[in-house]
């Protein structure tokens, strides 16, 4: 389809917002195809959550605070159900990223994210997890030298790009496999150890509502709550991978291709695209919404609840009570749990759990790589006339290199504890999820006409997964202000009531960007009520 000939959509209501940044071209809004046929964007989301929430940070809360806080993970996982959705919202209706829209709000939101996603991901803490795993193992190798199999890890993920064409089949095939593997050994693991009869504390578990321990550590609560998911930088990926997968709209977008291979000319990725309101086209939104909705909740929320519950009654069961654990999850494992085991079910958990790392890795790597490349392509290469699959293997070489450089410098520091690199990034993941959820509500109702809008069940679900996350993010910064730096006037308390001066500023402000965030997009659900004919016709269940 040649995108320049094609109309450009009129300036009114009944399509989305230019912002001066680019119109939208007109087009039909493509067939639905069935559910099996779009699985995939989910998957690769659920590789990145296997190494994180669902076997390291939950299963250690769990074993040292006990299933009174499994709540705070059925509920976080259902909280990014929507998140996640909402964030493939814009590339079904436009064809274009989640940071085009971002840019479409304004110009710096797009580099805030890729700053932020570098502080969550730059630290390859899942290789270098993987790498001690692998070493324990298998013992072809010292404990001590983890960080061998961790270079080994970022080369062979490398190596793995070169293996087709088009780059996003390539991982969406891998992470299909590791994900049966992961499910499947999850839950044979939990008969055979026999830790099945751990599930009778879960009713409890899951409706004990605001329940935190005094002694909780937030930067791993949080990360938990973030990680209960990919979290996130790597959600944001959502988006990007619906439209590679020819999602709605996206299915007229270029896909990345590798430049390595002759064999297939590059394709462009264009600004975006709308399509009229029409019988036809409304009655396909709301189908769309439906397959798309299916795949996200039966490939990506049943698989985490049924992996990471897994893992929480073998660590609820095998760990010692009252031991503190948070601290290093990997050892937790390494140390206390698997040695109970005995030999066979030992070998099947190392597998399980290397699976889990070197999955997250790798879709770490290209979460990066792909948010990384489409904001520099969407804000400034485009124009530029920059080739995008050679930006993306630029980008990729460049991230797997300083991949490499971090892991390699345990040659020279002697650093021996990876378990680090997974709670500084979970603890950003968590803050910046903050923000987007607040842009990616404001986002849709604002920018979108009647048709495309998040119904009012999807828009309340944003304003809670917002306060959700400013919530927890106020505590962590106040506990890091206080405790880290000294600062006890920022100190922020769960009850809030109890907190520093300092700390009922920073709940002020928690509360400033909640009151905005439901304003703005309230509003805007309120002003383009009734402005498009029909539009009811494209509403469906959760739509």
């Amino acid at each position: 389809m040649n995108y320049e000939v094609l109309e450009t959509a009129p300036d009114t209501t009944a399509y989305p917002k230019a912002d001066g940044k680019g119109g939208y071209k007109l087009t039909d809004l493509p067939k639905v195809p069935k559910v099996s046929h779009i699985v995939g964007p989910s998957a690769i989301m659920l590789g990145a959550a296997l190494g994180s929430g669902e076997t390291m940070f939950w299963p250690a809360i769990i074993a040292q605070d006990g299933w009174a806080l499994y709540w705070a993970f059925w509920v976080g996982v259902l909280t990014q159900f929507f998140i996640n959705t909402e964030l493939q919202r814009w590339a079904m209706a436009t064809g274009e990223s989640i940071f085009r829209g971002f840019d479409r709000l304004h110009g710096l939101w797009p580099w805030f994210f890729l700053f932020a996603g570098f502080v969550q991901l730059g630290w390859p803490g899942w290789a270098a997890s993987g790498g001690k795993v692998f070493a324990a193992w298998t013992g072809l190798i010292p404990l001590t030298d983890w960080w061998m199999v961790g270079l080994a890890t970022m080369v062979v993920i490398w190596l793995s790009y070169q293996a087709g064409p088009v780059v996003y089949n390539i991982i969406e095939k891998a992470q299909l496999v590791m994900m049966v593997l992961a499910i499947v050994g999850a839950v044979v693991l939990v008969f055979l150890v026999g830790s099945i009869g751990e599930l009778a504390n879960l009713p409890a578990g899951a409706v004990s509502f605001g329940t935190l321990p005094a002694d909780v550590e937030i930067a791993t609560f949080l990360g938990g709550l973030a990680y209960a998911g990919a979290g996130g930088y790597t959600n944001l990926s959502q988006g990007v991978w619906a439209r590679e997968k020819g999602f709605g709209m996206g299915i007229y977008q270029g896909r990345v291709k590798n430049p390595l291979r002759g064999d297939s000319e590059p394709e462009t990725v264009h600004d975006g695209y709308s399509f009229e309101p029409t019988e036809t086209n409304l009655k396909r939104w709301k189908a769309w919404w439906k397959v798309t909705q299916q795949e996200h909740f039966l490939t990506f929320v049943v698989g985490l609840l049924v992996i990471a519950t897994g893992a929480m009654t073998i660590t609820a069961q095998y760990v010692p009570s009252g031991q503190t654990v948070t601290g290093n999850a990997v050892s937790m494992w390494l140390n206390i749990v698997i040695p109970q085991l005995g030999s066979a079910n030992a070998f099947l958990m190392y597998m399980v759990l290397f699976i889990a790392l070197f999955s997250t890795q790798y879709a770490i790597v290209e979460a990066f790589t792909r948010n990384t490349v489409d904001i520099i392509y969407q804000v400034y290469g485009r124009e530029h006339g920059m080739n995008v699959s050679r930006v993306f293997l630029g980008a990729l070489t460049v991230f797997v290199l300083w991949g490499m450089a971090i892991i390699g410098a345990n040659a020279v520091t002697n650093i021996t504890t990876p378990w680090i690199f997974l709670v500084l990034g979970a603890a950003m993941a968590g803050v910046m999820m903050w923000p987007y959820n607040a842009l990616t509500i404001i986002l849709n109702t604002t920018r979108l006409p009647e048709h495309t809008q998040p119904g009012w069940v999807r828009v309340i679900a944003m304003w809670w997964a917002t306060g959700f996350f400013g919530y927890f993010s106020i505590l962590l910064i106040g506990d890091l202000l206080s405790s880290s730096f000294g600062l006890s006037v920022f100190s922020t308390t769960v009850d809030i009531v109890s907190s520093g001066v300092g700390g009922y500023v920073l709940w002020l402000i928690a509360l400033a960007v909640q009151v905005y965030t439901m304003y703005r997009s309230g509003q805007a659900k309120l002003e383009t009520n009734d402005t498009v004919e029909n539009a009811e016709e494209a509403a469906g269940f959760l739509a």
